[in-house]
């Protein structure tokens, strides 16, 4: 046997080895590692809400076999089962879930329910410090995505379009987000917002007093596409995301800043109480609030496209 025969017995191998690992799935890296995902998953979990909306962006949401999330309450499920009341409100009825089990708060997800479940993939939100990421993993491949990164549901909505080969709708999706953006951006510029209000602030007020303030991601992206400046920077902030802010910051903010008030949902929401402060009343003649709607993801494509469509009506709103 030659060399040269030999060499292209193993090049031949290595094509056909390559061709299979190709075929049998798709690597991804992502925030938390590397995972390679079985091509066109049919069963899949989604730990959150965010992670939702990309699967739902893509028309996979009858694939959805379990749903973590950190707002529902014992009212909302009876055992795994989540009530059908609640699967067609808000954000959950605009994703046109079917019916999947409930797999508890991403935080503490049921492990026994999503390995019961047999998913073939698993796609979640993260941040520094997470835990479970090895565990979700053993039951099957499992992708996460930081809130805080550069392009954070962009990245996510595009690798998970490679596993189930639907580049071009994820394309689209994310043009159809710009395209909103700019058409609305005219709006404001026409009604003259933009000399009144250059820069903008995202404030969201939580139950008992705290106040937060979103400067890297949570509807400030949404904004910015529209057209405003940053109003407020913090010096550091929490996962990437925000920052407790002080009542002095507040306080000193300009009145070219307008000022997004945009609570929380459920049980964390306190816009109502802050509006009722000395420094929420001192703030109101500059601020419009901006209500999520139930179950809602902060972020995602789903997401931004209601943002700046209601933002924009709300802005113009405040401007009459």
């Amino acid at each position: 046997m030659t060399t040269a025969f030999l060499n292209s017995m193993l090049l031949a191998s290595a094509v056909l080895a390559a061709g299979t690992a190709s075929a049998q799935g798709v690597t991804i890296t992502h925030d938390e590692g590397r995972a390679t995902v079985p091509r066109d998953p049919k069963r899949i979990v989604v730990m959150d809400e965010e992670s939702l909306g990309w699967i739902a962006a893509l028309g996979l949401q009858g694939r959805i076999v379990g749903l973590g999330s950190v707002y529902l309450t014992p009212s909302d499920v009876s055992g795994t089962t989540i009530k059908p009341n609640v699967l067609k409100s808000g954000y959950f009825g605009r994703a046109k879930l079917g019916n999947p089990a409930y797999v508890g708060d991403w935080q503490k997800p049921n492990l026994e329910v999503v390995t019961a479940l047999k998913p073939d993939l698993i796609v979640r939100l993260t941040w520094d410090g997470n835990q479970n990421y090895d565990n979700l993993s053993k039951i099957a491949p499992t992708v996460g995505y930081k809130e805080g990164g550069t392009g954070f549901w962009q990245k996510g909505l595009r690798d998970l379009a490679r596993v189930f080969g639907r580049q071009v709708q994820a394309e689209q999706v994310i043009k159809a987000v710009s395209d909103t953006n700019r058409a609305n951006g005219r709006k404001l510029t026409e009604a003259g917002v933009f000399r009144t209000y250059p820069k903008v602030i995202v404030v969201a007020p939580f139950a008992g007093g705290q106040n937060w303030v979103y400067t890297d991601t949570r509807l400030i992206p949404d904004l910015k596409a529209l057209g405003f400046k940053d109003g407020y920077s913090a010096s550091k902030t929490t996962l990437g995301v925000g920052a407790q802010i002080s009542d002095e910051a507040l306080l000193g903010l300009d009145r070219k800043t307008l000022v997004v008030l945009f609570p929380p949902g459920g049980k964390y929401n306190g816009v109502e109480a802050f509006q009722k402060t000395a420094i929420g009343q001192r703030l109101a003649a500059q601020s419009v609030v901006y209500v999520p709607e139930d179950f809602s993801a902060y972020t995602g494509p789903l997401v931004s496209v209601r943002n700046s469509n209601d933002l924009t009506r709300v802005i113009l709103g405040k401007m009459k």
